[in-house]
């Protein structure tokens, strides 16, 4: 068992997240992240016809992994699709631990108790934020040119991401919708750490999620293949939606 868990913290993160499924005996739930939004899209549709639809609904992804997921459930639902650009602030020295993210808009969302355990910097908090910022204003002009965003005023707004570990990202996308005036804020992802999305239930409306393994390690430890989403993906995408 000792040699078995040391791949745990060895190797490329594929590597990592297959040797922690044959730890725990997990099984893979969603082949790929297409498959992934195909099963949500289901999950939603039988969701909107069993309320005899929700109002004017908008789908939006968070890119770049959950426009894949997004783009399946848009279809499924006849909906128009976007993006919901949101960065992860994260802790300069371990950068997949968030301390918290920002959106459009001004949004900005911070959690307090990673940056006291974490011992941040104001200096610090602000660099990390200077860099996402400029990441957030690149995506923007790099995915919609010209196109202005979708309208969310007034209308149901399905945030769609690929999984949700930390919830710092998926928080500040739901700020962002009702920012920009939704009427209804639904979280939508395949899967999810059960504290996490608990933790969530006051920033949406709604949430759906299929799968919340209790036994939760890493978002992609639940996809036979979780190749990174290019930005060239996301744009063709939204150039098929």
């Amino acid at each position: 068992m000792q040699d078995r868990r040391s791949g745990l913290t060895r190797g490329s993160p594929r590597a990592r997240e297959a040797a922690y499924r044959q730890v725990l005996g997990v099984n893979v739930v969603f082949v790929d992240r297409r498959d992934a939004g195909l099963l949500l899209g289901e999950r939603l549709r039988d969701l909107r016809e069993a309320k005899d639809g929700v109002g004017d609904v908008v789908v939006v992804g968070l890119p770049r992994g959950g426009v894949p997921v997004a783009f399946q459930v848009a279809r499924a639902l006849g909906a128009p699709l976007d993006v919901i650009l949101v960065r992860k602030l994260g802790v300069p020295y371990q950068p997949e631990l968030g301390f918290g993210a920002i959106g459009e808009g001004g949004v900005r969302v911070v959690n307090p108790d990673v940056v006291r355990l974490a011992r941040l910097t104001d200096d610090e908090m602000a660099a990390v934020e200077r860099r996402e910022r400029a990441e957030l204003e690149r995506r923007a002009r790099r995915f919609r040119g010209a196109r202005e965003p979708v309208d969310l005023a007034g209308r149901t707004v399905i945030v769609v991401d690929d999984g949700i570990a930390t919830g710092g990202t998926a928080r500040a996308a739901c700020q962002v919708a009702r920012a920009h005036g939704a009427s209804t804020v639904v979280l939508a992802v395949p899967v999810g750490a059960p504290e996490t999305i608990a933790s969530l239930r006051g920033d949406a409306d709604e949430i759906v999620c299929l799968d919340t393994p209790d036994h939760f390690y890493a978002i992609g430890a639940w996809y036979e293949d979780f190749t990174q989403t290019s930005d060239e993906d996301v744009m063709e995408c939204l150039h098929r939606a």
